[in-house]
């Protein structure tokens, strides 16, 4: 399917939530004003769900322990069948769904905690649970399914079934404008026919979630739509297993739908609804990839003191020396920071009073970004035996550290559940909504006169109250937020720098007016700028926490805590505003248009005399698959995990 870059920007416009009905901290933020009363105090879970939770915890442990073989899964490409059916015994396809329905009813920051506990024996493990739970068949019932649908799905997927969310196809990643996939109406039912690409848990999945277009007709308003589809019903043929660079042992694979019967009984809310019910989904869903990033941030941790006390070089540990040090302080007050804003984010998701759409994006962004240079650092650390894989360093009699695994699995986390640079534009979309909601019409080139005049009243009014705030806050009074003692500098600085971006942000939109949703290289670091203030607010808000329940304590452990997380706190704000100085300079002073221009000559071809000297090893082949619709030819590769 050929669409227009108009087309296709209106059909993601309509997908997206268009009101702000609670509070966001992340959104004011943007608009240069720091709420910090929407975060602070910290958040909490009730006492109930924290006992639950923890006893969960306890129990997993043990599990991930004595029960889960990482190195194997690895070695053998796959998740042993006893791993997830000792999984289905514990419960934990249904951390996430309510205890009416047979699940454990976990809060959103205990799934979380799960999840990055998994993901740290195995992060395959905890891909297959977060798919399962956070974007596939519980999550949009929850939100938008009937009762009758919720009777009938999640006690399946609480106890036995495994469930898969199906959107990608072969020629259609973050433009869902051209999906390909049709569910024709047929009297009481749908046919669907299509092929999915990257079907997360799709090779074992006994329910899926499929996104499909309908065609408009007499009696149906048609678009795309959500579906819940049985794995095992006639014309559901998985058609090829995936392999990826790391990740291994997920069962990801290739889908395909000929005539496949589906009752209208199993659609998720109306026609058309299937982009609105995937991105609220992803709101919360998205919240479970930093969780397991925050894993891998702790185990980094773990490994990088452990090995650099051990490591001696020109007759001092390599931690005492300076170049590696900051490398250790890095990973140490990243992990911090990553771990506060997860939980944060979550403990608002569970308290339902915040819109936490910004947040969770900001979380999924950053989490990703800065668990890969925590891997990356650590595999440095280690030296050549970061690189080294686990088995190799096990068979000379070292100890097998998957460090380079480490840097393996991460690396899509910057790709699936929306690339980084998809996330970038879609942060910027909401952190611009305010300005657009007053002034859009303004600058669309094709707005009437008449709506052009409307906006401009409606600007003049808004940008009248609103930019006089942006000149003066608490940020410059010296003794402003002096309840976080020795971390009131750093919330001064964001709060300072929440209206220098906001006032960055503005200016640019009346340079560029209609051409700023061409402008991603700036839009990308305002994002980048606002994600490190929300990390430095969310480490002070938690340092501040623990110091404060330590000193409640008489607990002199608790009490030692406190004053640790101060330091990783001031640690952490340091490092991240040397990083938003800098992002700040490159709004400006940039090679953006030049590296267009670049862009441009590489594709002319202009560029090819410097490709010469070199053998493609690509094998022969299209480099999109062809995905037309009819039946399958290929071996089905299903396969179901008995109870």
């Amino acid at each position: 399917m050929t669409v227009s870059e108009r087309e296709a920007r209106a059909v993601a416009e309509a997908a997206r939530e268009q009101d702000w009905r609670k509070p966001s901290f992340a959104k004011e933020l943007f608009l240069g004003r720091f709420r910090l009363d929407l975060i602070h105090p910290h958040p909490e879970p009730a006492p109930e769900d924290a006992e639950r939770g923890e006893a969960f915890l306890a129990e997993l442990e043990e599990f991930c322990r004595t029960g889960i073989d990482g190195a194997a899964i690895e070695r053998e490409d796959r998740i042993p069948d006893e791993v997830i059916r000792k999984l289905k015994e514990m419960g934990a396809l249904g951390m996430k769904i309510g205890r009416e329905y047979g699940g454990l009813g976990l809060t959103q920051v205990y799934y979380n905690k799960a999840l990055g506990m998994l993901a740290s024996v195995s992060p395959a493990v905890g891909a297959l649970l977060s798919a399962h739970q956070s974007i596939g068949v519980p999550q949009p019932l929850k939100l938008f399914g009937t009762q009758q649908q919720c009777d009938a799905f999640l006690p399946r997927c609480a106890t036995t079934d495994i469930s898969a969310f199906l959107l990608t196809e072969p020629d259609v990643g973050s433009d869902p404008a051209r999906l390909g996939a049709t569910a024709v109406p047929d009297g009481d039912d749908y046919l669907l026919d299509g092929v999915k690409l990257w079907t997360t848990n799709g090779v074992i999945a006994d329910l899926l979630v499929v996104m499909a277009r309908v065609p408009a007709s007499d009696g149906h308003e048609g678009g795309i739509s959500a579906f819940v589809v049985e794995g095992d019903a006639e014309g559901v043929t998985v058609e090829n297993r995936n392999s990826f660079m790391g990740l291994r042992g997920l069962e990801n694979g290739v889908t395909r739908f000929h005539r496949v019967r589906v009752p209208a009984a199993n659609r998720i809310g109306p026609e058309g609804a299937g982009l609105k019910i995937a991105l609220t989904t992803l709101n919360t869903g998205r919240l479970s990839l930093p969780a397991t990033c925050v894993g891998a941030g702790k185990w980094a941790l773990k490994i990088a003191r452990e090995w650099s006390a051990e490591r001696v070089q020109w007759g001092r540990e390599v931690a005492r020396h300076e170049a590696v040090g900051s490398k250790i302080s890095f990973i140490a007050a990243t992990t911090f920071a990553l771990e506060a804003v997860v939980d944060l984010a979550s403990q608002m998701a569970d308290e339902e009073r915040n819109d936490i759409r910004i947040e969770a994006a900001l979380a999924k962004l950053y989490g990703s970004e800065m668990a890969w240079r925590i891997a990356d650092e650590l595999v440095q650390v280690r030296g050549g035996r970061g690189y080294e894989t686990a088995a190799s360093l096990a068979a000379r009699g070292e100890r097998g550290v998957p460090a380079e695994q480490l840097l393996r699995d991460l690396r899509i986390n910057r790709i699936f559940e929306g690339s980084t640079e998809i996330m970038h534009l879609l942060i910027a979309r909401e952190a611009v909504d305010a300005h657009l909601s007053v002034a859009g019409d303004l600058i669309a080139p094709d707005s009437s006169f008449a709506d052009k005049r409307k906006a401009a009243l409606s600007a003049g009014a808004f940008y009248a109250k609103w930019l006089p705030q942006l000149v003066a806050g608490p940020g410059q009074r010296p003794g402003g937020f002096s309840e976080f003692g020795s971390l009131a500098p750093h919330l001064r600085y964001v709060e300072r720098t929440s209206r220098k971006l906001a006032r960055s942000t503005f200016y640019a939109m009346s340079r560029w007016q209609g051409r700023m949703e061409t402008k991603q290289g700036f839009l990308g670091r305002v994002v980048d700028i606002g994600a490190e203030l929300f990390a430095m607010s969310a480490a002070c808000v938690r340092a501040e926490k623990l110091y404060a329940d330590g000193a409640a304590s008489g607990d002199p452990d608790a009490a030692a805590r406190g004053h640790h997380a101060y330091q990783l706190a001031d640690a952490f704000c340091r490092q991240a505003r040397i990083r938003t100085d800098e992002l700040f300079g490159r709004l400006w002073t940039n090679t953006d248009d030049l590296d267009g221009e670049v862009v441009s000559r590489v594709l002319d071809g202009a560029y090819t005399w410097l490709e010469k000297g070199v053998v493609d090893p690509s094998s022969a082949g299209p480099w999109i698959a062809p995905a037309e619709p009819g039946p399958s030819r290929r071996e089905d590769v299903h396969r179901r995990i008995g109870s």
